[in-house]
C-alpha cells in the first residue's frame, strides 16, 4: 500500500542500506535513473514540520531564479523536498507517525520527497550526479550559510571544506539563498551581508561573484518571522492563529486528517 513505499523509503536508509531513497507524491517508490536522467534538480532542504508560507516562498523564488539559468535551456527542473535523518530524529528515535504526516502534507503539495542521510550538501550533490551532470539548484534560507561554511562538517578525508566545496559547485550546483530574520538582532541576513569568517572572505566573494551563491531578492518579507516551530505549537495547543502561518491547501489537510497532534478549536 501507500504507506508501506514511504515507510519502506524511510527504513532502507535509517539501516543504512542506501545513503538516500525517494517516493513521489502518490507515495510510490520512486526510480532514481527514472526520475533524475539527464534532468536539472532543484532541492529543498527541510523537516517541513510543518510546510509554513514562508518554506513555499523560499521554494517558488529559487525556482524562479532557477529557471531563468541559461543553462537550463527552459527546460523545467524536477523538484525534490529533502528531510535527512537527522531532521527526522528526536531524541534517538524517529517518529514514524509524525514522518507520515510531513509526508502526507508534502504529497499535497504535489512533490517527490527525498529521504537522505547526507548531512553535507556536496554529498547529497555528488550522489545526484551519478544520475544527472545537468545544474543542481539548492533552495536554502541565509542562516543555512553558515553549515556551509563550517568548517567541522567536513571530513579532512574529503579535503576538508575546500574539498567539499570543489564537491558541491562541480555540476554546477546554485545556491539560491532567501534571507533569514536573526531574531535575537531583529537584522535580516542575506547572501550578500552573511557575516562570512575572516578567512573564508575571498572564497565567499568568489562564489557570490560567479553567482554560484546567489541571493533571491524577489521575496516576501512579510513572511521572514514565520517559524515551522510556531506553526506546531499552534496547532498542537489547539489555538488558531497558527492557520495564518500555513498555506492554505497544507491546513485544509492537516486540519482534515488530525495531523501533527491538531485538535479541532471548538469555540
Amino acid at each position: 500500500g501507500r504507506l508501506d513505499n514511504r515507510l519502506m523509503a524511510l527504513q532502507l536508509v535509517k539501516q543504512g542500506l542506501t545513503e538516500a531513497a525517494m517516493f513521489t507524491a502518490k507515495g510510490e517508490a520512486a526510480q532514481w535513473a527514472e526520475v533524475l536522467y539527464q534532468k536539472p534538480v532543484l532541492v529543498q532542504r527541510g523537516s517541513f514540520r510543518p510546510v509554513t508560507r514562508a518554506t513555499l516562498d523560499v521554494f517558488e523564488r529559487a525556482l524562479e531564479q532557477f529557471e531563468r539559468e541559461p543553462e537550463l535551456k527552459g527546460e523545467p527542473p524536477v523538484v525534490l523536498m529533502e528531510m535527512t535523518l537527522r531532521h527526522l530524529t528526536s531524541g534517538d528515535a524517529i517518529n514514524e507517525e509524525d514522518f507520515l504526516h510531513r509526508a502526507d502534507t508534502l504529497s499535497a503539495l504535489g512533490r517527490t520527497v527525498l529521504i537522505s542521510n547526507f548531512r553535507r550538501f556536496h554529498r547529497l550533490a555528488a550522489y545526484l550526479a551519478r544520475y544527472t551532470n545537468r545544474p543542481l539548484g539548492l533552495a536554502l534560507g541565509a542562516s543555512k550559510l553558515s553549515e556551509i561554511l563550517d568548517e567541522h562538517f567536513y571530513n579532512e578525508s574529503e579535503g576538508g571544506l575546500l574539498g567539499g566545496l570543489g564537491q558541491l559547485f562541480k555540476n554546477p550546483a546554485r545556491l539560491y539563498v532567501y534571507p533569514s530574520l536573526d531574531f535575537s538582532s531583529g537584522q535580516v541576513v542575506t547572501a550578500q551581508n552573511f557575516p562570512v569568517p575572516p578567512h573564508l572572505s575571498h572564497l565567499y566573494a568568489h562564489l557570490l561573484s560567479n553567482s554560484f551563491i546567489q541571493a533571491i531578492t524577489n521575496f516576501d518579507s512579510n513572511l521572514l518571522a514565520i517559524r515551522s516551530r510556531d506553526a506546531l505549537a499552534g496547532i498542537q495547543a489547539g489555538d488558531s492563529s497558527w492557520e495564518s502561518l500555513v498555506p492554505l491547501g497544507i491546513v485544509q489537510v492537516i486540519k482534515r486528517d488530525g495531523l501533527f497532534g491538531y485538535k479541532s478549536t471548538t469555540k
